[in-house]
Parts: structure tokens; sequence; C-alpha cells
């Protein structure tokens, strides 16, 4: 019996497929050799007569064949299924080391734009580049629909690499903005928007942890490329930290250049409203949960700028400021891969909403009580275990939402709109300013009321998607 092309059956399947084809047909040799000696021994009119095992033949034969078919479908459907959305495993755990390595090298490097002797300045470096890497998400989709995801990945590749390079040989601060803050942030877009609309293709039932391990290597960069430059710096200076950091770069995003592949290369030319789908701003849902998650951005950075110079306030050393930093980045690293293993658990949407209220709590209620370096390194351990969820999440919730068809025009949106994160802390800046009270606790207030009005948002989508409290979501 001939399969359809369409019909993707497992080798089990298969096996038993044929396995019941086989039994089916010999039973009915059988019956049929019984049944036309049965005639032959008859008289008179044997030939317009059907014996009892005729008639539950062909009613056995008929359940049977309801049956298979039944089967079929359903492992058709389920295959066709798995086929579109991942295959949870094989080689898309390379595409996961990959996607990784962009992430150390993209966002890890961005949050060590810092330098104690000029901050205010060098820290509008970093502000730059997460500018450009996340203004310029819909240009890479296209860029990626057109060329191709390798292509668009190696130019990341070199820009990222001159950026730094460039970076080296700079004399003044408006060099680093022209290196580090817009060249690398065009580069890290590549790169960064690219990783996240592919991986998913590669996973169902696991893209949550999937997606977890890949956001995670923005946490594990935050933690060390801090610790390279210190290294660095204090042996060769700063030119020569910023040219051996560019080869760091250049090694891991040629890993990830090699490893990172659509699972279904797509050939057929495509106009451009069909590349940037813009209908997905008719989806409510959609809408929802990115003014809700952007919302709770807005106090994502604030408690990683200003700990350090509330530490510094409270009486304790440099050192142990930047130490509290080092510990909610490795808490960030462990955080994101526990709420993407959470979402694979009990909904990717539901795990959203634990950790963004547990986010808005810990600033509440351990911040606005930290006195002491021991209070303080207990908040950044909950706060960075919690507050970076949205990055590991966001993907698998979007495709959800959208359909896999639809995904990458609501990423590349949805990473747009981030650019208002990037403000948070100026705008809880000029609020400390104008408010006279206890110097700090603006930007606690801040970052706590940012998270619990983007909960309470991410909460309303849930109850429209299902009014079961309990509902896997």
């Amino acid at each position: 019996m001939p399969v359809p092309p369409q019909i993707q059956l497992s080798c089990s399947d298969r096996v038993k497929h044929d396995s019941s084809l086989y039994l089916k047909d010999l039973y009915f040799r059988l019956v049929s050799f019984k049944a036309e000696s049965d005639k032959q021994a008859m008289p008179h009119g044997g030939n317009n007569l059907k014996s009892s095992s005729d008639v539950s033949l062909e009613s056995s034969g008929t359940k049977d064949d309801v049956s298979l078919e039944k089967t079929v479908t359903a492992d058709t459907e389920r295959d066709q299924k798995s086929f579109g959305e991942g295959c949870d495993g094989g080689y898309g755990w390379f595409v996961v080391l990959g996607s990784f390595m962009v992430q150390i090298t993209s966002f890890g490097v961005i949050s060590s734009c810092s330098d104690p002797k000029s901050l205010v300045n060098l820290s509008f470096v970093g502000t730059l580049a997460l500018i450009f890497s996340y203004g310029l998400s819909p240009i890479v989709q296209v860029c990626t629909s057109i060329y191709g995801v390798r292509a668009i990945m190696m130019v990341g590749t070199l820009l990222i690499v001159v950026s730094m390079e460039m970076a080296g040989f700079a004399t003044q601060v408006w060099h680093l903005y022209l290196t580090q803050g817009v060249l690398f942030g065009i580069g890290a877009s590549c790169m960064y928007v690219t990783v996240m609309a592919v991986t998913p293709q590669w996973f169902t039932r696991n893209r949550g942890i999937a997606l977890g391990i890949v956001a995670g290597g923005s946490g594990m960069g935050g933690l060390v490329i801090p610790l390279i430059y210190t290294s660095i710096n204090q042996r060769l200076g700063s030119g020569w930290t910023y040219r051996i950091m560019g080869f760091i770069c250049l090694a891991c995003d040629v890993l990830a250049c090699v490893f990172v592949k659509e699972r279904e290369k797509k050939r057929e030319r495509k106009r451009l409203r069909e590349i940037v789908q813009l209908d997905v701003l008719k989806n409510f849902n959609f809408l929802l949960f990115s003014v809700g998650s952007d919302i709770a951005l807005l106090g994502y950075f604030v408690p990683l700028f200003f700990v350090p110079s509330y530490a510094s306030y409270l009486g304790l050393s440099e050192s142990q400021g930047s130490s509290l930093v080092s510990v909610a980045s490795a808490m960030n690293f462990v955080g994101r891969l526990a709420a993407g293993l959470l979402g694979d658990r009990i909904g990717q949407l539901n795990s959203n909403i634990i950790f963004t209220i547990m986010s808005a709590l810990s600033n509440f209620l351990i911040w606005t009580f930290a006195y002491s370096y021991n209070s303080l390194i207990g908040f950044m351990v909950v706060y960075g275990f919690f507050c970076g969820s949205y990055f590991a999440l966001m993907s698998n919730i979007s495709a959800n939402l959208l359909g896999m068809a639809k995904f990458p025009s609501g990423l590349s949106f949805l990473l747009l709109i981030n650019i208002v994160s990037v403000f948070g802390s100026n705008i809880s800046s000029a609020i400390e300013t104008g408010v006279s009270s206890e110097p700090y606790f603006s930007y606690k207030m801040f970052a706590g009321v940012a998270y619990l009005l983007g909960s309470l948002i991410l909460i309303v989508l849930k109850l429209r998607l299902d009014r079961n409290p309990f509902a896997k979501v």
C-alpha cells in the first residue's frame, strides 16, 4: 500500500502498519478459502447467501480499516506538527551552543562597557550599542530572509571583530562611540536577532530550556568578560584589551557561524510585505505581551546600574560594589535556565509571570531594607535569579501567540520596542533628582513598580488565553 509523501511515519509505526496489513490479508485468504469450500458443498443458491463468517469478516475489515486510517492520520498530524515546529534535540543542541556563544560576545561585551575613570561618558557607549542592537531588528530580519542566516551572521562577525580592533586604537571617547557603540551594535544585531529567530525552529517540547540556555549566555558573558577585561587591562593596557577581546569574539562567533543554521531552507522570493508581516500588530494578545514586557523592562537595568553606587553611598569599597554586579550576572545565568525549564513544565507565560512578580517583590521587600553588604548580596542573588526571565521566554511566548510563520516578524517588532528599556535608568535618575526623599529610595520604588505593572498586564493576557488560573499557558 503506497504511502503519500506528506505522511511521515516513524520506523516503529511502519513496522506495525505493515504487520497489520499482512495479518489482515492472511485472515482474508483463510476465511475466503473456507467460504468457497462451503459454497461448493451447498446444493442450491449458495452463491446468493453470505455466511456468518463473511458478515463478521466484512464488519471486522471495515472497523480495522477505519482504525488503521485514524492511526495513520494521527501519526501524520503528529509528525507533520513536529516537523514544522522542531525536532527536540539532535543537531538542535549544536545550534544552541552556537547561539550561546553569540550571547556571550554580544550582550556580554555590551554590559561590560564601563570604566571607573570615565563612567558617565563610557556608559553611553553601551547605550548606543543596545539601541543599535534592538533598533535594527526589522532590517536584520529582512536581510536574513533575502540572503540567508549564515551570510548575515558572517557580516555580523566581521563587524564585531573590526569594531573591537578599531576600538583598540581609540584615543578619544567619540572614537568608542563609533566603534564599540555604533559598529559593534550593528554587528551584535546581525548575530542576536538571527540566532533568536533560528533556535526555536529546532525544538518543540524542550524549546523553553533550549532558549533558556541561549539567553543565559549574556549572563555568563556579563560574569566572565569583565574579569577578562580587568586582567588584560592591568597587564597590557586598554588598547590590547580591546584587540584581544576582538580575537576572542572572532573565535566564538566563527563557531556560531558554523553551527547555527535554519532547519528548513526556503529559497523562494518574497515581497517585502510578506517578509515584514505588519498584521502581527493586529494580534491583541501579542500587543499585551509586548506592552507588559516592556513596562517591566524599564526596571531591569536600574538595580544593575545603581546598586554599585548605592554600595559606595553606604560606605562599602569599590571592589565590593563590583562584586555585587558579578553575583547578579552569575544568578542571571542560572535564573534564565530555570525560567526556561519551568516554562516547559507549567507553561511559558506562567513562568514569566512568576519570575516578573518575584522581581518586583525583591525590589520592594529586599532592596528597600538593604543597608549592609550581606543584605545587598542577598538582594542581588534573588533579583539576579528572577529578573532575566523575559529574555529566556520571549521567543517561545511570541511563537505560541503568533505561530511560527509570523514569529520572525513578531520577534523583530518585540526587539525594536525593547529600546524603551534602555532609558529606564535615565527616567529613574530624573525622578530621583526631582524627588527630595531618602537617597536611592526612588530607584528602589521605580524598579519595583515597573515589574509590578508589567506582571499585572501579563496576568490579564493569561486570563484572556485561559480563565483557568492553573492552566498551562
